[in-house]
């Protein structure tokens, strides 16, 4: 390639982010000053300490580096999937995997998705499509506590600056697009036993940032949640608008069934849903979303299509017609349930047993190739480790509000290994 190349420009900003996970090994989070951080935004002496006690391993001493045409590349994918999403071929065969009447569109976009992605040396894979997608303020607090690497900058950026206002317009957005005017008075943060959940302090810290922007918020059990007199009730509190962190996508599971009359009924705007989760993060639809040919003659720019064939592992829905051959190409394959999340009941095909195979296909599962994270060299007690990288991006209606890693062993980002958890990413 000829001298300034921008092909060529590419390969050195790649080669150079993976030389720099490699041998840097910086510590730039600066726990006093994280620990301040995050009293200061909840507002609770102690706060920041307690949860460094309670969750040792929620933050990664070190960050991950990033290309910037990676960045970009991701920015583009996001942008390209729910412009997809919006074509009315894919969305019908995109509700077939819906169950019938489940999931009505009422204008949400979707409150801070998740898109989840591998660094490989080409570039970016995007594994999976989060409407879940918890972290997002901690990871805004972790950002204001970094230190200068030696690569000669720090984890901060203007997007984590502007994050809590970015957050109520988000869900101010929300709301109008459900026909509503003015503003929300009243948020429900709901989750399953929050107070049990390993991600409650972030409940807290959501919770704050929304009273800072001059939003009242709750935390909430959907148990607690009730409906009269056509309103959405938490404690007799009426609610507005429901952020909702539950893992029953589809709201079907008994103590759901008030929230989901809510959302049915159109009682509160619940965001995400179970409409913005079928459209964009059953992993069914990863299937249409890998399949550049088919987005095309849907009618996707074939730019966007392009994108999404080069960045989206090929995938399928594993059936009996395919079963047979799927198991004699498992060991290049990865197997995810199609209403899955945090990696439950997701197996590397090359470590399937044959009673595990029984259950995946005769289950809702999908196949995708198989796309090994990267790897990030840190150093922890003193020795020098390495652990999996994963980047998500937080999103809203298309648009990047945040971006972030998660540093891991195993095969699950469950934010308990030693030296791992949550990281931001440097752009290098």
């Amino acid at each position: 390639m000829p001298p300034g190349d921008p092909m060529q420009d590419k390969s050195k900003a790649l080669q150079a982010a993976l030389r720099a996970n490699s041998v840097c090994s910086c510590i730039t989070l600066d726990r006093d000053m994280l620990e301040a951080t995050l009293n200061s935004q909840t507002g609770r002496e102690g706060f920041g300490e307690q949860l460094a006690i309670s969750h040792p391993h929620l933050f990664a001493n070190s960050p991950v580096f990033i290309a910037p045409e990676t960045m970009t590349v991701m920015t583009r994918v996001v942008r390209a999937v729910e412009t997809a999403a919006a074509l009315a071929q894919y969305g019908e065969a995109a509700q077939k995997w819906a169950p019938s009447g489940s999931a009505p569109d009422l204008g949400p976009a979707g409150a801070l998705m998740g898109y989840d992605f591998h660094l490989s040396e080409s570039g970016p894979v995007l594994i999976e499509i989060n409407t879940n997608a918890g972290g997002a303020f901690l990871n805004a607090a972790l950002a204001k506590a970094q230190r200068v690497c030696c690569f000669g900058t720090d984890g901060s950026n203007g997007s984590e600056e502007d994050f809590g206002p970015a957050i109520a317009r988000m869900f101010r957005s929300e709301w109008l697009r459900q026909g509503r005017t003015g503003t929300p008075n009243m948020i429900a943060i709901v989750d399953d036993a929050p107070l049990d959940q390993h991600l409650y302090p972030e409940f807290l810290l959501a919770k704050a940032a929304l009273e800072r922007q001059g939003i009242s918020a709750v935390i909430a059990d959907p148990t607690a949640l009730e409906a009269s007199g056509g309103k959405l009730l938490a404690d007799g509190c009426k609610i507005d608008l429901v952020y909702n962190r539950l893992v029953d996508f589809t709201l079907d599971e008994p103590d759901h069934s008030v929230l989901k009359s809510a959302y049915l009924n159109n009682l509160a705007v619940v965001t995400p849903n179970p409409y913005v989760h079928t459209m964009l993060a059953d992993k069914r639809n990863l299937s249409l979303l890998s399949d550049s040919a088919l987005l095309t003659h849907w009618g996707l720019p074939k730019e966007q299509a392009e994108v999404l064939g080069t960045t989206i592992p090929a995938t399928t829905l594993v059936t009996p017609d395919n079963a047979a051959s799927l198991w004699a190409e498992r060991r290049h394959l990865f197997f995810k349930p199609a209403q899955g999340y945090g990696s439950k009941a997701a197996y590397r095909g090359a470590k399937l047993t044959r009673s595990v195979w029984s259950q995946i296909r005769d289950g809702d599962y999908i196949a995708q190739q198989y796309a090994p994270p990267s790897l990030r060299k840190v150093k922890y007690d003193g020795e020098a480790v390495d652990l999996k990288v994963d980047v998500r991006l937080y999103t809203y209606a298309g648009s990047v509000l945040l971006k972030a890693a998660r540093l891991y062993r195993g095969q699950t980002t469950n934010m308990r290994t030693p030296g791992g958890g949550f990281a931001p990413v440097l752009e290098v």
